[in-house]
């Protein structure tokens, strides 16, 4: 990908240099020169500039090629100066990321009706699976703090005022910890829709009963079949934790027996999509995620940029 040229770029869908110029320059050149001190950190902005192509360039011109992070990280170091001389190290460079990501902690919620027999499950973009809505925490917040900004960014909910930080399961999955706080009592006329683009397809009321898988495992499918991620793993403890609450439940006998979809994508036969709800915004850029220095990515960890190189590199770009 390497040596792009403008006129091959408009005929093949791949995005013109001066674009792939402004994302380097504004997602990896532009930032706190502590976020450009390993590889790990560096992807994480790449992986933010991925998700500004997608939700942003790719939705004003469909000419333009979708791409997965592996590829549009592959395209954005063969044509950014500053990262181009490390391109032959890319391979391990994204070995090394994609085992750091999942070292970050990560929160969200279990939010019940008033009933405590359904929850709201969310199903990713692309995906066929189903979770709770949670997300990876950034730099430096604190647990519940990013279970509130990820809930509200996948749902649309806000669970502040409802949010108690002692409630809640935390489970260990590998290097990873996950904590879901318990939001009990939702009303399920509550209005649900997603505050970011093509993160999630569906939202729904799913009922716990139906959940129930026959094993423990990460992945898993309910007893109707449907399919979860990080699901089943909660459910024995959630179910403890609603028999101690019993008394303040409201019953609902007249609850369908199966989920109810409260927000769904609508995708259209070429595969693009258009949504239910024009209140969606582009997915922010928080704070890059930081775990303990521990694990893959040693023989990059004192990375940094050529500082030089990077303005000889910036000045010819504004003489060209």
């Amino acid at each position: 990908m390497s040596g792009l040229h403008r006129s091959s770029s408009a005929q093949s869908g791949l995005p013109p240099q001066e674009l792939l110029d402004d994302l380097c320059s504004r997602f990896v050149l532009n930032v706190p020169k502590e976020d450009q001190q390993s590889f790990e950190r560096i992807l994480f902005l790449v992986e933010y500039a991925h998700w500004f192509y997608e939700d942003n360039s790719v939705e004003k011109n469909p000419s333009l090629k979708s791409f997965t992070l592996k590829e549009f990280t592959t395209l954005l170091f063969n044509n950014c100066d500053v990262l181009k001389p490390y391109v032959p190290h890319l391979d391990d460079i994204f070995k090394d990321f994609t085992s750091y990501k999942v070292r970050v902690p990560v929160t969200g919620a279990i939010i019940l009706d008033q009933s405590y027999e359904r929850c709201i499950l969310v199903k990713g973009w692309k995906g066929t699976s189903w979770s709770f809505p949670r997300g990876k925490k950034n730099k430096d917040e604190e647990d519940h703090a990013c279970a509130i900004r990820e809930v509200l960014e996948e749902t649309g909910f806000d669970v502040s005022d409802l949010l108690n930080k002692d409630q809640y399961i935390e489970k260990i999955f590998g290097q990873q910890r996950v904590r879901l706080y318990i939001i009990a009592g939702v009303s399920d006329e509550t209005t649900f829709a997603p505050l970011t683009k093509k993160e999630i397809s569906e939202i729904a009321w799913q009922r716990l009963d139906d959940l129930q898988p026959t094993s423990d495992e990460v992945i898993s499918r309910g007893v109707t079949g449907i399919k979860l991620y990080m699901v089943a793993p909660f459910l024995g403890i959630l179910k403890a934790w609603i028999s101690k609450h019993a008394s303040s439940r409201t019953p609902k006998p007249d609850a369908p027996l199966r989920g109810i979809s409260v927000w769904k994508a609508k995708n259209n036969s070429l595969g693009s999509s258009s949504l239910t709800v024009d209140t969606q915004q582009t997915k922010p850029a928080p704070d890059v995620p930081v775990v303990v220095d521990t694990g893959p990515g040693k023989s990059f960890r004192n990375f940094s940029f050529d500082t030089a190189s990077i303005l000889r590199a910036m000045e010819a770009a504004f003489l060209a």
